[in-house]
C-alpha cells in the first residue's frame, strides 16, 4: 500500500531534506523511524528537496509499506510522533493511489520567506533579521513580473539537474506580518535554488540597490550572474503542496485533505503544461 505523509520540520539540525551520506538528513530520521516501527525497509520520498537550513511547514513524503495486523493509521502516525525527533512532526496519513507520486503528482508548491523587522531571539532561526525596513510597495512592484510563465535561468543556481528553467508563477508577493513581512510564491514547480535568489534581489530591490526595472531586466536577460545573492536559509519555508483529487484510492466518501485542490483550481495549471 502506498501512503502520503503530511509532516513538517525545523531544517536548522538537518543538510536538507534528502538522505546523503555523514550528514544529518530529515528523510534519513524519517526512513529510520518508520523502518523501526513497521519493523520492514521503508524509503520515503518527499515533494521536493529543501536545502540546509531550510524548514517546511507543509512537506508531503510517499512510501510504500504493509502495516501489521491490527496496526491502525491513527496508530501509526501517534507511534512515528512518539518516535521523531522534537524537530520533526508528523501530522497526516493518508492511503492513495498506486502510482501516485509525492513529487511528480504535486500541481503546485507554495514557499514563504519570513523576514523579521524587530530583532526576535525566538526567530533566529527562522526568519531574516533586518535593521531597517526595506520599500515594501517597490518589491511588490518588482515581484509583479514574476506571476506568469517566465523563465527562471537568471534566478538559478548553477550545474542544476533541470532540463529547463520555464516555471508557471501563479502568485507573488510580499504580505505584513507581526513585527516583520511574508514573501510568498506559488508555481506548479521551482527550478534548485530560485526562491532564494528571487528574494534575495527583490531585497535588493527593497533596499534601493535595484530598481523594480531593472529586477525585470534581470528576469528576461535569463543570465545568473545579474541576479543579487541568495537570501539566507533560514528565511525559507516550504509551505504547501497541492495535489488533484484523482490521487486519492476511490471510496464512497473519499477523504478530502487540505492539500488536494478542486479541478477548477487545477485548471491554470492543466492548460500550461498542453
Amino acid at each position: 500500500m502506498r501512503y502520503f505523509l503530511e509532516l513538517a520540520y525545523d531544517g536548522t539540525a538537518y543538510r536538507g531534506w534528502q538522505m546523503q551520506p555523514a550528514a544529518p538528513s530529515v528523510q534519513q530520521e524519517l526512513d529510520r523511524r518508520l523502518t523501526q516501527i513497521l519493523r520492514q525497509p521503508v524509503y520515503s520520498l518527499g515533494s521536493g528537496r529543501t536545502d540546509s537550513g531550510v524548514h517546511a511547514s507543509h512537506q508531503v513524503a510517499h512510501f510504500d509499506a504493509e502495516l501489521p495486523a491490527g496496526l491502525s493509521l491513527e496508530q501509526l502516525l501517534y507511534r512515528l510522533n512518539r518516535a521523531l525527533p522534537s524537530d520533526i512532526g508528523a501530522y497526516a496519513l493518508t492511503p492513495v493511489q498506486p502510482d501516485a507520486h509525492a513529487r511528480f503528482s504535486a500541481v503546485a508548491r507554495s514557499y514563504e520567506y519570513h523576514v523579521a523587522l524587530r530583532r526576535d531571539p525566538f526567530r533566529r532561526d527562522q526568519a531574516l533579521w533586518l535593521d531597517k525596513a526595506p520599500d515594501v510597495a517597490a518589491m511588490n512592484e518588482a515581484a509583479q513580473y514574476l506571476v506568469g510563465q517566465r523563465d527562471f535561468t537568471a534566478f538559478s543556481k548553477v550545474k542544476g539537474a533541470e532540463t529547463h528553467y520555464v516555471c508557471w508563477v501563479h502568485e507573488a508577493g510580499w504580505h505584513p506580518t507581526p513585527h516583520g513581512l511574508m514573501f510568498r510564491i506559488r508555481a506548479n514547480r521551482f527550478v534548485r535554488g530560485m526562491v532564494r535568489l528571487v528574494v534575495g534581489t527583490l531585497l535588493d530591490v527593497g533596499r534601493g540597490r535595484l530598481t523594480p526595472a531593472q529586477f525585470a531586466d534581470i528576469l528576461h536577460r535569463q543570465q545568473r550572474i545579474a541576479a543579487s545573492g541568495a537570501a539566507a536559509a533560514h528565511g525559507l519555508f516550504l509551505s504547501r503542496v497541492e495535489y488533484p483529487p484523482e490521487v486519492l484510492l476511490p471510496g464512497p466518501e473519499p477523504q478530502q485533505k487540505p492539500f488536494f485542490v478542486t479541478d477548477a483550481e487545477l485548471q491554470p495549471f492543466y492548460w500550461q503544461q498542453k
